[in-house]
């Protein structure tokens, strides 16, 4: 028997179908395409030819049915033309999804799937309702184990959850750490609702392989599951709409890893699926056709980030890691502010407000081939030396200037979450910042684009910072503005279309770098003087002698450095 669990106690129905609603409007639905559906019930094993009426699968997610119709169209034909029956088919196949609208549309096609099979009315319908239901998934209990898990569980911030539910998932869920997309909480659940012998298959976004809000799962994968395969689709097309989600497909079993099946897809078709599917199954690739799938002898453990590339490249990224410290062993890297409204708290320097409380601030765009360019940009510090916001009463300009947009400031999350200090921004501004010396990188770009601010701005939220009391920051910048540097980077980050990478914290942090103490005085000069210059084959040159390396495997990266 199952018991569900559909709302918290202490949240009343309508507002928990209003805020989950809201949720999957936002994000829509995402369908994926058949060939791409049908490759990950061949990955779980879920074919006709075998007995599938005795087994179980799960689809935690139903959306408008794209997995599940294709389930029951196996499910169907594994029957050999057999009468089909509502008694041995109940247990056959589970779904849910929070939509009404969804469930009736998916129930719709179930059914008739159902009855052109054969199955009277009455008994296709029942069905239907038996295995697609109206409800949350996480919320639900006693669903018991399943043969087969497939979909492509919803992509939603853990902030952007109505805040009781949030708490209930986060309450359940280990996996939610941190700024967590929910998807990792249906990855957490479903691993935990695997018979013995089951496999799951999501094709998912893929920041939680490599994300810091990842680790608490890959760490729950390392201990008790094996990955059987992992096929990367960030450059690829799998789903009927354009969206931005850099998927990958991921199979996962109960057991220890051992051999683990890794492709990269580059287009997602037909052919380059069938491709795969060919290799998968060992026939091989075709004749004169380089192979797609590698094979991992081992799986990464614990909360490790899944860093996929060849095994030239994997050996040089673990030759560094053995030999030089991180980063952020002698540096800090952080992140520019965020405002919640920047068309109000970024103003310009002539703007009628106490000049005490306007700091100056660099952007994205103000840095151009390394330099930084003043644009008169100004935030507004709304924060007194000693934490907290000022008193408005001390300041009437600044007052006068909010409460002409006091509508658009309470508007945000932020007013709402701090009601007495409304006015405050996401992030706390340390004017400090701006008269040290540091290193700039951009959030997204081709290759690490590194300007150095010699203690004039503070960085906008789309810039990250590294400042340091040890290093020589211009010789640490020409460090960090090497292709060994961007290595690191290409390694460890969420891949972009066109080639693009993240340059997040959470990256530049793995950067090894060495000693500063082991840097001599000549090889410094020369490493300032390459970087002042922007003479980055120097600066490559001169790298690979620091890190002790001939050279660098190959990677596929566009290098916007100028």
């Amino acid at each position: 028997m199952q018991r569900a669990i559909p709302f918290p106690a202490n949240v009343a129905p309508e507002a928990y179908e209003i805020g989950a609603r809201s949720s999957g409007e936002t994000h829509g639905v995402v369908h994926t395409r058949a060939h791409v559906v049908d490759l990950i019930l061949d990955l779980v094993g879920y074919e006709p030819k075998s007995k599938l009426s005795g087994m179980r699968l799960l689809e935690p997610s139903c959306g408008t049915g794209s997995f599940v119709t294709a389930a029951v169209a196996r499910l169907i034909a594994s029957q050999n033309g057999k009468r089909l029956e509502y008694s041995s088919l109940r247990d056959a196949i589970l779904t849910f999804d929070i939509d009404e609208n969804h469930v009736r549309e998916t129930r719709e096609r179930v059914r008739a799937l159902l009855q052109s099979a054969g199955l009277n009315e009455r008994d296709s319908a029942s069905l239907a309702r038996t295995w697609v239901r109206h409800g949350d998934f996480l919320l639900q209990e006693d669903l018991g184990e399943f043969d087969y898990i497939v979909g492509n569980p919803p992509y939603i911030r853990i902030e952007q959850i109505p805040p009781v539910i949030a708490a209930e998932y986060r309450a359940r869920f280990q996996s939610l750490f941190d700024r967590a997309d929910i998807y990792v909480a249906f990855i957490e659940r479903c691993m935990n609702l695997l018979s013995s012998s089951g496999k799951l298959s999501f094709i998912c976004a893929n920041r939680w392989t490599v994300n810091r809000y990842g680790k608490v799962l890959r760490a729950m994968v390392a201990e008790r599951f094996r990955v059987e395969a992992y096929i990367d689709l960030h450059q690829a097309s799998p789903f009927e709409s354009e969206v931005i989600a850099y998927p990958s497909i991921f199979v996962i079993a109960r057991g220890k890893s051992r051999d683990v099946a890794v492709a990269h897809l580059k287009e997602g078709t037909v052919d380059e699926v069938r491709r795969l599917r060919a290799e998968l199954s060992n026939s091989g690739p075709a004749e004169a056709t380089e192979a797609i799938v590698q094979i991992y002898a081992q799986w990464f453990e614990g909360e490790a980030p899944w860093v996929l590339g060849t095994p030239a490249q994997l050996a040089v990224l673990r030759d560094l890691e053995e030999r030089f410290p991180l980063l952020e062993e002698n540096a800090r890297v952080g992140i520019g502010v965020a405002t919640g409204k920047d068309s109000v708290f970024l103003v310009d320097r002539s703007c009628d407000i106490e000049p005490d409380r306007l700091v100056p601030l660099v952007m994205r765009k103000d840095i151009q081939k390394g330099s930084i360019v003043d644009s008169g940009q100004r935030v507004i510090n709304v924060f007194r030396d000693s934490g907290g916001c000022v008193d408005l009463a001390d300041y009437p300009r600044l007052a006068k200037y909010l409460s002409k947009h006091e509508d658009e400031i309470r508007g945000r999350h932020v007013s709402k979450k701090n009601v007495r200090d409304w006015y405050r921004t996401i992030d706390r501004v340390f004017p400090d910042l701006v008269s040290r010396p540091k290193l700039l990188i951009p959030d997204i770009a081709g290759a690490n684009e590194i300007a150095f601010d010699e203690g004039r701005y503070y960085p906008h939220h789309n810039l990250y910072f590294v400042t340091s009391d040890k290093w020589d920051l211009e010789v640490l910048g020409a460090l960090l503005s090497s292709r060994v540097a961007l290595f690191f980077v290409w390694s460890y980050a969420v891949k972009m279309r066109g080639r693009y990478l993240r340059f997040q914290a959470q990256y530049l942090r793995r950067i090894r770098v060495p000693e500063y103490t082991h840097i001599s005085a000549s090889m410094s000069k020369k490493l300032v003087e390459a970087f002042r210059q922007r003479d980055f084959q120097r600066i490559d040159k001169l790298a690979l002698v620091v890190y002790g390396l001939s050279a660098l495997p190959e990677f596929d990266f566009v290098d916007t450095r100028s």
